[in-house]
């Protein structure tokens, strides 16, 4: 049984109702965090939760929001506080793709990507950043991505995104470290998900080829480095970004 390191801490995920984002609020709840799992699909969100909150034993809540308005960020976060009375854990993970290349984007295809990647993360963190400040303690994990170190052709839009998360998790780590507030992201690399179950044996297989570790990641492999991020063990930690990606980018 894992050690409760995280007991009675109050955890916000946001795009957490399936894949990666599942699997970080599981592991979190599953160290004792009392959970709230935030996702733009509601259905998802609250079956997530509730199953959860069945497995790991601790009370969770769900919310309908889209992190890219700032009027829902905020009322994210008074929802929380009305629940649980406060707020320790901030994972911003909600993320979307829009691939194309360059010449070929659209307006929408790059604002719709920026809006939610980036914009997301600072309207989340802002919205949460005024409770934690207060409490004088607070853990925000930004999740980026690989692309956002080495970019990726076909992905201007999420590379520029993911990028900005990681510049951003540096600058907000200096403006909230005299509050106790850590923060930090993860860059994940190529991961089983339901977006790599798509790809072909021959595309899942350069990909493996340009990966030391010889395989994709495992959901797990994040959320282990998001829970070590998110409790007092990493206490000294902040404005770094932790890549876990088998080695693909060093």
């Amino acid at each position: 049984m894992a050690e409760k390191i995280l007991k009675d801490k109050i955890a916000v995920v946001t795009g957490g109702a399936q894949g990666i984002g599942r699997e970080i609020a599981s592991g979190l709840a599953n160290l004792g965090a009392k959970l709230t799992i935030v996702d733009v699909n509601e259905e998802q969100a609250r079956t997530s939760a509730e199953e959860i909150s069945k497995i790991c034993g601790v009370e969770t809540f769900s919310i309908k929001i889209d992190v890219s308005l700032s009027a829902d960020t905020d009322m994210m976060a008074k929802k929380v506080i009305e629940k649980f009375g406060r707020l320790d854990i901030l994972v911003n993970n909600a993320g979307i793709t829009r691939d194309n290349l360059l010449i070929r984007m659209s307006d929408d295809e790059w604002d719709k990507v920026i809006s939610i990647n980036l914009k997301g993360v600072f309207n989340c963190s802002k919205s949460v950043a005024k409770i934690m400040m207060k409490q004088r303690y607070g853990k925000i994990v930004n999740i980026a991505s690989v692309v956002g170190l080495m970019g990726n052709a076909g992905q201007a839009n999420y590379s520029a995104s993911k990028g900005g998360v990681i510049a951003m998790t540096k600058s907000l780590s200096r403006e909230l470290a005299s509050r106790n507030i850590n923060v930090n992201a993860v860059a994940p690399g190529f991961i089983k998900t339901a977006m790599t179950d798509k790809l072909s044996e021959d595309a899942r297989k350069k990909l493996i080829d340009i990966i030391p570790l010889c395989r994709l990641g495992d959901p797990a492999d994040v959320a282990s480095v998001v829970a070590f991020l998110c409790s007092d063990n990493a206490s000294y930690i902040t404005g770094q970004t932790i890549s876990v990606n088998g080695g693909m980018y060093m």
